[in-house]
């Protein structure tokens, strides 16, 4: 599967940036290409392209705040996360995508 989301957090520092590493580490020893844009602190990261778009299968948006950009997934198969269960559980989060498709 080819999954693609945003990570950002209240203060947009350190659980943005552990989430992205977390979801990423759990995606990948299930077998599946995950990318992540973090939105934090520095603004947003690792942004999402229009061709990552095409060719995921869904979305993954793990945030404890409010995003930019939500419209640019429309049309796609969206799920929507706590940052904080995305750090504590990825591999839950991952599971959870898995049964969406």
């Amino acid at each position: 599967m080819n999954i693609v989301g945003i990570t950002a957090c209240p203060t947009g520092i350190a659980h943005t940036y552990m989430a992205q590493e977390a979801l990423e580490e759990a995606g990948r020893k299930r077998g599946h290409q995950i990318k992540l844009e973090t939105q934090g602190a520095m603004g947003a990261e690792n942004e999402i392209t229009e061709e990552d778009l095409k060719t995921a299968d869904i979305v993954l948006i793990a945030v404890g705040c409010a995003v930019e950009g939500l419209e640019r997934f429309d049309g796609k198969c969206v799920v929507e996360i706590d940052v904080a269960d995305a750090i504590k559980n990825p591999e839950a989060a991952i599971v959870k995508l898995e049964k969406a498709v």
